[in-house]
């Protein structure tokens, strides 16, 4: 009797300790923007939450060109989630536009986040006041290899302009930002939950001027590309803004590789969803994220595990 009761706590002993050991080691990098953006602090906060509530994560924010590369990134596992705009994750899954020819069809969404504003921004100095003014100016367009990039190239295009008629700048918005304060850039394309921090750093010491993209440039870009949205920039969003400005959006979602392990995926989005608080306390675009409007705007499945997590009541 004595050797059975040894031999059960040997097994219990093995037990806890199988258990202790059970959570794999699963080494996770989130591929976000730059570090003047939205997606930057966001990550980071996402990082911090998936690291404290999911056994074996070890999730790092990792600054990148933004929606464009961070598909690339993916595609070669540098990354194992992302954040990327809705109408490029429609291109990569379905080898459109800049992916033609590189479908990326392990793209799988994690979650829908927040409207992504493409604001336009100038100083007040430039006599920049509509899109038809740009024409010859200095405009930071986005990085190479980002959403940022291609909105501009779109909306560019929908009141007749081409990369031809400006003098592009292939800038972060970080770099254009200091570009604008320097007198070095004109006029910078924005995508990122509004307000943007480096917006209002610039509004701070200069005035600026939010560059309208009016409701029949809209409806027209819409009927073209459908993951534009309208949306307004409210009046005070930005120092000295006295009026709201029309423009466009699309959304930020959460995206990761097919073959992320479904458990951990659902974990971690478990642990997102349940300390949306501290992703509020990040950037105010945070307050925007809810289980509720989670799986709207997805242009491309869910991943297992997310989904798994969104079907629990």
């Amino acid at each position: 009797m004595k050797r059975v009761g040894a031999g059960v706590i040997v097994l219990l002993a093995l037990s806890f300790l199988l258990q202790a050991c059970g959570d794999k080691k699963v080494f996770l990098n989130i591929a976000t923007g730059g570090t003047a953006g939205t997606y930057f602090p966001l990550g980071g906060a996402m990082a911090e939450v998936i690291n404290k509530n999911v056994g074996g994560a070890n999730a790092t924010a990792v600054s990148t060109g933004a929606s464009v590369a961070n598909v690339n990134m993916l595609g070669t596992n540098e990354v194992q989630m992302a954040f990327i705009q809705n109408d490029i994750a429609f291109y990569a899954y379905n080898g459109q536009e800049m992916f033609k020819d590189k479908k990326q069809a392990n793209l799988r969404a994690v979650a829908a986040l927040y409207n992504e504003t493409i604001q336009i921004v100038t100083l007040a100095s430039s006599g920049v006041k509509s899109l038809a003014d740009i024409k010859g100016k200095r405009v930071a367009v986005g990085a190479a290899g980002s959403g940022t990039e291609v909105n501009a190239r779109q909306i560019l295009e929908t009141v007749g302009l081409t990369y031809n008629d400006i003098k592009v700048q292939y800038l972060s918005f970080g770099e254009a930002a200091n570009g604008l304060r320097d007198g070095n850039t004109d006029v910078a394309f924005n995508t990122a939950g509004a307000p943007t921090a480096a917006i209002r750093d610039i509004a701070a010491q200069k005035d600026i001027v939010i560059v309208p993209v009016p409701k029949d440039v809209a409806d027209k870009l819409i009927a073209k590309y459908p993951f534009y949205a309208p949306q307004t920039i409210a009046k005070d969003t930005y120092n000295k803004q006295t009026a709201d400005v029309p423009t466009v959006t699309v959304k930020s979602i959460l995206v990761a590789n097919a073959d992320l392990d479904a458990n951990f995926v659902y974990k971690a989005t478990k642990a997102l969803f349940t300390n949306l608080d501290r992703l509020a306390q990040a950037h105010a675009k945070g307050k925007d994220i809810t289980k509720a409007s989670a799986t709207e705007a997805l242009p491309i499945p869910l991943h297992p595990g997310a989904e798994k997590f969104f079907k629990e009541k």
